[in-house]
């Protein structure tokens, strides 16, 4: 696999997206480390506080659309640097933040605008445009950052407990500037022809490693951006991705580690636990060759069942008693995350990769912000309403559902198809 061009750059490219994903995403998804010591101080609601967290992820699902397209218009290096700068001043600013709007605005609203134009809306389309054949391997691993990022957790729990969390958002925050920007100066290229490289589509017949998606790929591309937002495929692999990332992991991921406390482990041990999901969702995006293989819908398939027996273990806990289970929801939770997340932007790729393709990935993770706008907040209403997380739970379990029923709808399988 990928013998010929061992040594192309495109590997590099790879790299720097594991790295910046890895860093850039690691402030918002160490969230959880930060919301008890945060209630603790403030005594907010819960449901109040993961507001913040939740405006996070709706804005910045609204400004992914924004950023992929000016990222195929103007300057993605430009791009991703301010985006970097921004996000590392506000994280920084956190950390003088005294009342709860400081924090939607600088942690909610701010921030988002710096993740946005500096991560996967403009790193993704990066990697389409490197690799054309076997898509949804070179996602999986450019994505392995992304799903890394969740162990950011572990290393925010011990800035923390060492020196508490106001300045534990500033020393996160100068660790993603002072790597994250000398590495995109200095070596990102948007495109191959950048690097003064061919293109794959110069090198093979194939956009996307599969024969069938490659006569829809050509289609699409002489598409306009009206008759794209037009097709009831692209909307339901948006609604798919908010339903499963959007609104059920991500109202896990927000309050798992306060619910591990509620249950009575120690803080320590719930960022472990929640760091461990990281390292088990980048096994996952690893894995995203299996969508080449297997088939897209089979894989998000997969995904779903595994993450409905994660909520089934947690539905099962009642106290402390049985610290090994929550190993199994890490795995059952943590590795279907990072397994889905290629094969639903592979997916998009199959039916849409062309010239509007950084729009296309943007709308995708607009239904990612949508739902995750949704999910965190109403996990902390629903537990400050009956105080449990059962009812929440239960939900998370249709999201799994519905948002594979949707891809299948959506059918990257018949992309050889003429669109309806």
């Amino acid at each position: 696999m990928f013998k010929k061009d061992f040594f192309s750059y495109r590997w590099v490219i790879i790299a720097i997206a594991i790295i910046c994903m890895l860093l850039i995403y690691g402030i918002r998804h160490s969230f959880a480390a930060f919301f008890p010591p945060i209630l603790n101080e403030f005594g907010w609601t819960r449901g109040s506080t993961s507001l913040m967290f939740s405006l996070n992820v709706l804005l910045y699902g609204i400004l992914a659309p924004i950023a992929g397209s000016l990222a195929d218009r103007w300057r993605p290096k430009l791009t991703i640097t301010l985006g970097v700068l921004l996000l590392g001043i506000t994280a920084a600013s956190c950390a003088l933040a005294t009342q709860l709007w400081h924090f939607y605005l600088l942690y909610g609203i701010l921030m988002s605008f710096g993740i946005a134009f500096s991560g996967a809306p403009v790193i993704i389309p990066a990697i389409t445009n490197w690799f054309a054949s076997r898509r949804g391997t070179a996602i999986g691993l450019g994505v392995t950052g992304g799903a890394l990022s969740f162990s950011v957790v572990i290393y925010a729990e011990y800035l923390i407990s060492t020196f508490g969390w106001r300045l534990a958002f500033a020393l996160i925050s100068g660790t993603i500037v002072a790597i994250v920007i000398p590495l995109v100066l200095l070596f990102f290229r948007y495109r191959p022809q950048h690097q003064g490289q061919p293109s794959d589509e110069t090198k093979t017949t194939s956009t996307s490693g599969n024969k069938k998606a490659d006569k829809v790929s050509s289609y699409y591309s002489d598409l306009s951006t009206a008759q794209i937002l037009k097709n009831h495929r692209l909307w339901l692999v948006m609604l798919s991705y908010m339903l499963y990332m959007g609104i059920a992991n991500y109202m896990i991921i927000a309050h798992q580690v306060i619910f591990f406390i509620d249950l009575g482990y120690g803080s320590l041990f719930a960022a472990s636990v929640a760091g461990s999901i990281g390292v088990l969702a980048a096994f996952g995006t690893l894995s995203g060759f299996l969508s080449d293989w297997m088939g897209r819908e089979k894989v998000v398939t997969l995904a779903a069942v595994l993450s409905i027996i994660s909520v089934l273990v947690l539905l099962s806990q009642k106290d402390a008693s049985n610290p090994w289970a929550l190993y199994i929801f890490a795995f059952c939770f943590g590795f279907p995350m990072g397994l889905q997340a290629p094969a639903i932007i592979a997916g998009a790729a199959d039916l849409f990769y062309g010239k509007h393709f950084g729009m296309v990935n943007g709308i995708i993770l607009m239904g990612f912000g949508l739902g995750g706008a949704i999910g965190p907040w109403i996990g902390g209403y629903i537990f400050d309403v009956t105080s449990s997380y059962s009812l929440a739970f239960i939900i998370c379990i249709f999201a799994y559902c519905l948002a594979c029923i949707s891809f299948w709808i959506a059918a990257p399988r018949k992309a050889m198809r003429h669109p309806d």
